[in-house]
């Protein structure tokens, strides 16, 4: 990727150029029509000195009217070819970032969770929406305009040498203190951008964060701490665009200076030409004015339209910089689990989050088919994290895990985790309906399936009750409900799924006594007939599981059913079940 001074990074604009290749009959439009408005652009002003030169000096009133009828049609024609190509410009740049927004978003659905865990929100939601949105004014007022400009200063400064060398020389004098401060203008911008786009992600972020754990903020009277944090960020953010407007306020008087300088000399070595009889005539001096303009404005508009194309080139750094991320779980395997068994070996299983900080320390451990196993122990203990490397959101360190005998690597992404279903402490609701949250829009369970899993479960009553029942929108995160109709919901979602294996994880920590009645209900339902795993910190939930394992510090130290591990004497779960024990007598 491009350095942050550098002005422009070709690799990184073929790499963007690339996204064009589905559109090229419109590219090249665009690319003819800035050829074409280029000449045309040129073509009225030496319309203009005709006329001076051979009707009006003259008196010619029918070469007059010619002439002006030239400049008409010359006119409509720029104005034609103007309209589509702003149109089709922005229709380019529009169409091209819809295609990069579907590849990233396809792309950050396949990362591994490790980098959801690094990357905050704020910034990923920066990069899909306000970067991809910049990189859209390459094409629509950066890339073709610029190559609109180029392409009419070349031929403007080819009709001035036609014209008269001697005026041209004069412009030319000019333009060097212009380029050079353009120049310069492109490499502050540059940094300056930079800055902006750092600081942009950086309120998008804190925003975020903010809002969704606003809460937590409230709770714990943060509201002053966390305003002056924001005035800081956002001042930070006003001095980036205060920067860029800074340079602007520079460039833009010194380039408007230049051009009146030299329309003034223009006009004062032109008018004593005239005037003394030579070759220059009003025509010429009239035409030069307008040339110079022409070649003095685009030169402006170029530093402005370079500054899009910065601003662009810099979003789309940023951009591929998450299209290059190579962050994912491979999906290698060919197998498909199909009707399992729910057979689940772990083989001396290493992991660590952190490279030599181990979290799984060598487990081994069997769970047969259709048998319900919980694991508990301390926070920490690395109950969780049997989860997330059993449906393979994290990939293990070192040793195996089987399903059905065969390494859960061999078979597809898909397969394997459509044959689990887990239920989180911590539920997730989308802003849409119930029956939505429950199918997550798959077209293969229908509502009248949804009912009937909400029936057998003891759910059904709850939903019904609600406005528009199953239709009922829960809003953002689902904060309409209660963390026990939330649970009651994620147990729903489980079953019609129909998995083979169910996973659920602290699924009754957190609820009320009536929640909890409900859910043991449905928790006896779904773990029928299935093979399941419950890691639970309330140890009477799990009374009646075939297996427990008791894990400490990524470690097992335990294994066997309720009574025979109450029976150990100083066993690690006689302990914590006789201190959750003693607390609830206490309480």
């Amino acid at each position: 990727m491009a350095a942050s001074g550098k002005a422009f990074d070709l690799n990184l604009f073929k790499r963007l150029l690339v996204f064009t290749n589905n559109y090229r009959g419109t590219f090249y439009y665009v690319g003819f029509a800035a050829v074409i408005m280029s000449v045309l652009g040129v073509i009225r002003p030496l319309l203009m000195q005709k006329t001076i030169d051979e009707s009006i000096v003259p008196k010619d009133s029918e070469n007059l009217v010619f002439y002006i009828s030239l400049m008409v049609g010359v006119l409509l024609l720029e104005t034609l070819f103007m309209l589509t190509f702003i149109f089709f410009t922005n229709w380019l740049g529009q169409s091209v970032i819809r295609d990069i927004r579907v590849k990233l978003f396809k792309l950050m659905l396949s990362f591994k969770l490790k980098y959801y865990d690094k990357s905050a929100v704020g910034r990923l939601t920066t990069r899909a929406v306000n970067d991809i949105e910049t990189i859209s004014s390459i094409f629509s007022q950066g890339l073709f305009m610029l190559i609109s400009d180029l392409l009419k200063m070349v031929v403007i400064i080819g009709v001035m040498f036609y014209q008269s060398w001697e005026l041209t020389l004069i412009v030319f004098s000019i333009l060097p203190v212009v380029l050079y401060a353009t120049r310069i203008f492109q490499r502050a911008m540059k940094v300056a951008f930079e800055e902006v786009r750092s600081q942009v992600a950086n309120l998008n972020s804190f925003v975020q964060e903010r809002i969704t754990g606003m809460k937590i903020v409230q709770i714990f009277t943060r509201e002053k701490t966390e305003y002056k944090q924001f005035k800081e960020i956002n001042q930070k953010h006003k001095k980036a665009w205060i920067k860029t407007v800074w340079y602007n306020s520079i460039f833009f008087p010194i380039a408007e200076m230049s051009s009146s300088v030299a329309i003034g000399l223009v006009v004062w070595y032109g008018g004593l030409n005239a005037a003394e009889g030579g070759i220059i005539s009003l025509g010429i001096i009239v035409a030069f004015i307008d040339l110079s303009q022409m070649l003095f404005r685009p030169l402006r508009q170029i530093a402005d339209k370079f500054n899009t194309l910065q601003m662009g080139m810099v979003a789309a750094r940023r951009v591929f910089e998450v299209l290059d991320t190579e962050s994912h779980i491979e999906d290698v395997g060919t197998k498909l689990l199909a009707n399992t068994n729910g057979l689940i070996e772990f083989k001396n299983v290493h992991f660590s989050y952190i490279e030599d900080e181990k979290v799984i320390k060598g487990i081994s451990f069997t769970v047969k088919p259709g048998e319900t196993v919980a694991i508990v122990g301390a926070t920490g203990a690395g109950k969780s994290t049997i989860i997330n490397l059993l449906s393979r959101f994290y990939e293990i360190d070192k040793g195996d895990i089987l399903v059905d005998n065969i390494s859960i690597k061999d078979y597809t992404l898909k397969s394997l985790r459509n044959n689990i279903a887990v239920v989180l402490q911590d539920v997730f609701l989308f802003a849409d309906s119930i029956l939505n949250n429950i199918t997550l829009n798959n077209d293969t369970i229908s509502e009248a399936e949804v009912i009937a899993a909400a029936k057998e479960i003891g759910v059904h009553k709850f939903i019904s009750s609600l406005p528009g029942a199953y239709h009922y929108n829960v809003k953002e995160r689902g904060v309409m409900l209660s963390s026990g109709q939330r649970q009651l919901l994620a147990f729903l979602r489980a079953y019609v799924s129909n998995p083979s294996i169910l996973i659920l994880d602290e699924a009754t920590s957190s609820i009320d006594s009536y929640s909890e009645e409900m859910i043991q209900i449905a928790t006896e339902k779904i773990t029928k007939g299935r093979t399941s795993i419950i890691i639970a910190h309330r140890l009477a939930t799990i009374k009646k599981a075939d297996k427990i394992i008791v894990m400490d510090t990524g470690e097992i130290v335990e294994i066997g059913n309720h009574k025979e591990l109450l029976a150990k004497e100083n066993g690690y779960y006689k302990n914590l079940y006789e201190v959750q024990f003693l607390d609830k007598e206490t309480g």
